[in-house]
């Protein structure tokens, strides 16, 4: 008995979201036993695969200055876990002031600010005040599916525009 194996084109890669070759539970040699006939074409994928973006980009107001006197205020924040907002909760200087979530929080998901080296909280309780609300902003809009606005149509004209939903504290929901 001869085998042969089946070769995919190159241009449509064989996923688990189109469903080739899943389950895996007949053998190779099937294929060769199938009833011949006109080939059949694969499914179109019915939309364009959209990749999630976790990384976003920020310009702190003020900017975070360093020991030597360098200002730092381009950086990257990413999408928090499950993970970042629960590890704060067992942190003690959270349990003795829950206001310092944000600040732990904000530690864990800001990846890169400037030139240093390393993001920690101890980096973000030394920034101005204006730079923590508006991180504390950034990361409800970036958690929130990438904004946290609202279209909604005036109920006495039916004329359309968005609200802010924002004002809940961070790390809560």
């Amino acid at each position: 008995m001869r085998r042969s194996t089946a070769k995919a084109p190159a241009s449509a890669p064989q996923t688990a979201a189109t469903g080739a070759d899943f389950p895996r539970s007949a053998p190779a040699a099937a294929s060769a036993e199938a009833p011949a006939g006109p080939p059949v074409a694969a499914p179109a994928d019915p939309a364009p695969r959209q990749e999630l973006r976790t990384e976003f980009p920020f310009e702190l107001p003020r900017g975070y200055v360093d020991d030597s006197g360098t200002v730092h205020k381009d950086g990257v924040m990413r999408l928090s876990t499950a993970r970042d907002e629960l590890i704060p909760l067992r942190d003690v200087r959270v349990q003795e002031n829950p206001a310092y979530l944000s600040v732990v929080l904000l530690g864990r998901v800001i990846t890169r600010l400037g030139t240093l080296a390393m993001v920690h909280d101890g980096i973000v309780e030394n920034m101005f005040a204006s730079d923590l609300a508006f991180l504390q902003d950034f990361y409800r809009q970036i958690n929130a599916e990438g904004h946290t606005r609202a279209a909604v149509a005036c109920p006495h004209c039916s004329e359309a525009f968005e609200v802010e939903l924002g004002g809940s504290r961070l790390g809560e929901s």
